[in-house]
């Protein structure tokens, strides 16, 4: 059996401004037991970081620079991610899926997603690859591909839920140990840290259910 290239997209290193840094972990341990070969990248652009202490701005950091401390440095930019030549794509949660990738956080179903991160989505969906988000990334997913009825979970019947159901997509709760799997679309979702009282080896157990779920599709 072929070893399954796997696209990982990082909005930055941290849960509060960029990927949240325990879902990103969890995704890179579950797809590297899985035998996966990984492939990092980040929009090569600024946004506004954050003191986790204070939650103070910082002034602008850059996405790919800060991904790079998840990614052991080895990061490119996502305009040079192309659909071909890999097997899935996956995001990591974190806030900053929500406020650098799109401007969800503002927004809601009536976000911008970045022009790249949009590209890259469609991409991997109209070569019907899979395509797996944990935690709040799936409004990514959702804004882009609500329109053709994509399922997605966002955990419990939250306000995010309730928010992307107005972009068409199905909205399905999920506890945090596990995920949801639209097989039509080859979608796969988990809720993570939607869940603010979720343990860390309970977030790791769901993720990498879903890592082998993307593995098993790819």
């Amino acid at each position: 059996m072929s070893t399954k290239r796997i696209a990982l997209v990082l909005s930055g290193c941290g849960n509060k401004d960029g990927s949240e840094i325990t879902e990103a972990v969890a995704l890179i341990v579950g797809l590297s037991r899985g035998g996966a070969e990984l492939r990092f990248f980040a929009p090569d652009r600024d946004f506004d970081a954050l003191d986790f202490l204070t939650d103070e701005s910082l002034g602008s950091r850059n996405m790919m620079v800060e991904g790079a401390r998840i990614a052991r440095s080895k990061i490119r930019a996502l305009s040079e991610l192309k659909a071909e030549g890999f097997d899935a794509l996956a995001f990591p949660g974190g806030a900053g899926a929500a406020r650098n990738l799109c401007d969800w956080s503002e927004k809601g179903a009536q976000c911008a997603v970045d022009p790249e991160v949009r590209r890259v989505i469609e991409e991997f969906h109209r070569r019907e690859l899979p395509i797996a988000a944990v935690c709040i990334a799936p409004v990514l997913l959702a804004r882009v591909l609500g329109p053709k009825g994509v399922t997605i979970t966002l955990g419990d019947d939250n306000e995010a839920a309730t928010e992307a159901r107005k972009t068409g997509a199905i909205v399905e709760t999920c506890p945090v140990d596990d995920y949801i799997t639209d097989r039509v679309h080859k979608i796969i979702t988990g809720p993570a840290y939607m869940y603010g009282s979720a343990k860390p080896h309970e977030v790791f157990d769901g993720i990498l259910g879903l890592a082998q779920e993307l593995l098993e599709m790819a």
